[in-house]
């Protein structure tokens, strides 16, 4: 298997598990099944839609190519018709998030790094390819983002994405440090799913008034 085909079947694989995390997302909110599939799409394509849109690649990868589209689209579908069972299967569910994370995460900054993006713009591309479909399926659900919770996150994307453009810079993107990059984004989501780590929040206060009491 080649470079290039590993990457596209990383690439669809991811596609199809944040379709069905998408799916259910919208399933949970009583969906039709054009809603169903609509979130289903916006989830497992927003990421790269976004990313392919910033480096200039149009039209984007997930219009231009019949199978980012009709894999998102039949595993919403399928998600739709099969969600009893579905429903039962949560933590399996969660672990392939995890395992698209880690996928997107690596496909964005390579994408991002073979444009000639800098650095630094590579990482945050790659990081919001990760995590944008995800945005976008909260927002339409009417739900406070995963990213913007205390939920180990975006940090774990960010992190991996950091791994592959240091990957990159030392001339070893290749097929086995990849993967290693996204196994250990996918592990540092499942560890902080375990093990309940979040990201600090800020402490609110009650409001002072500046009314003292009464002297005595």
């Amino acid at each position: 298997m080649t470079t290039s085909t590993a990457l596209l079947f990383a690439d669809l694989t991811g596609v199809a598990v944040f379709a069905a995390s998408g799916a259910s997302a919208a399933v949970a909110k009583r969906l039709d099944i054009f809603g169903v599939v609509f979130v289903g799409f916006v989830a497992a394509l927003g990421g790269g839609i976004f990313r392919d849109l910033v480096i200039d690649e149009v039209p984007p990868l997930a219009f231009a190519d019949w199978r980012y589209a009709s894999t998102a689209a039949v595993t919403a579908a399928a998600c739709f018709w099969l969600h009893p069972q579905l429903a039962r299967l949560r933590t399996t569910v969660l672990v392939l998030d995890a395992a698209g994370l880690g996928l997107f995460t690596v496909t964005g900054t390579l994408k991002a790094l073979d444009a000639r993006v800098p650095p630094v713009g590579a990482i945050v591309i790659g990081m919001l390819t990760a995590i944008g479909g995800g945005l976008g399926r909260d927002l339409l659900t009417a739900e406070i983002p995963v990213v913007l919770r205390r939920e180990i996150y975006a940090v774990a994307a960010l992190v991996g994405a950091v791994g592959v453009t240091l990957l990159d810079a030392v001339g070893y993107a290749r097929a086995l440090p990849l993967t290693g990059a996204a196994l250990l984004v996918f592990v540092l989501r499942l560890v902080a799913l375990r093990r309940r780590w979040s990201a600090p929040v800020a402490t609110l206060r009650p409001p002072t008034t500046g009314v003292r009491g009464p002297q005595g």
